[in-house]
């Protein structure tokens, strides 16, 4: 199915439109972050790059206002997680060239090491105390990941993509820790950039860029929601 031009056009104005509407609780945000999601997946199964792309840097601004417009003390690490996504999501768009991936590389390393700092001040730590399997468990899939795409991707795309990949996999260790959304945010988040990495290897099958955003978009979405229930749930006996 085709998006046209004067479809994409409507739905970034109704997405905008809710963005700026007052709501109190920042539901106008989440909206417009769901219209602006449907708009880059429908123009992702189309044409994966150009234009009709116009949407997907504006998602991660999306979530940024729905945080804001909740209220109470906003986790800073989630705001700068958001702005890094921001940065590399629109990066990406590039990514035929290679300096534009190694930037949105870049750039989204910000956001797990950002994403990390912020799962440890939500108990983390405690978390994989309890429960170590489910982190075990990443940083083996990790090693044997790397273990098989390696050979497969460009010999000076090995370092940037085995470093990126770890702080991805500490991010999703360190989510599995926090639990609950933040957790199925994370595991989505992880499967997104699994399929990255798969794509940039060589493997290539239908559809796999509509899977791509559709799993960042669900995960950073839990994230972001589970991230500010807990965070409204360890600061509330304080208040």
């Amino acid at each position: 199915m085709a998006i046209t031009a004067r479809g994409a056009r409507n739905l970034l104005r109704v997405a905008a439109t809710r963005l700026v509407r007052p709501d109190g609780h920042g539901r106008g945000a989440l909206a417009a972050y769901g219209a602006l999601a449907a708009a880059d997946l429908i123009a992702t199964a189309t044409v994966p790059r150009g234009p009709r792309r116009a949407a997907k840097p504006l998602l991660m601004p999306a979530l940024a206002v729905h945080a804001l417009r909740r209220g109470g003390d906003v986790p800073r690490p989630l705001l700068t997680g958001l702005a890094c996504a921001t940065a590399g999501d629109t990066a990406l768009l590039l990514d035929d060239h290679e300096p534009a991936f190694l930037l949105g590389m870049a750039a989204f390393l910000g956001t797990q090491v950002s994403y990390t700092a912020g799962y440890v001040k939500l108990g983390a730590l405690g978390g994989i105390r309890r429960r170590p399997w489910p982190a075990v468990g990443c940083l083996a899939a990790w090693a044997a990941a790397n273990a098989v795409l390696a050979p497969t991707l460009e010999k000076r795309l090995r370092l940037p993509v085995a470093g990126y990949s770890l702080a991805l996999t500490a991010m999703g260790a360190a989510a599995l820790g926090v639990g609950g959304k933040v957790g199925a945010g994370a595991a989505a988040f992880l499967g997104s950039d699994l399929l990255i990495g798969l794509q940039a290897a060589g493997h290539e099958f239908p559809s796999q860029e509509v899977l791509i955003m559709a799993g960042y978009i669900l995960g950073q979405y839990l994230i972001a929601t589970g991230w500010l229930e807990r965070a409204e749930g360890l600061s509330g006996p304080q208040g």
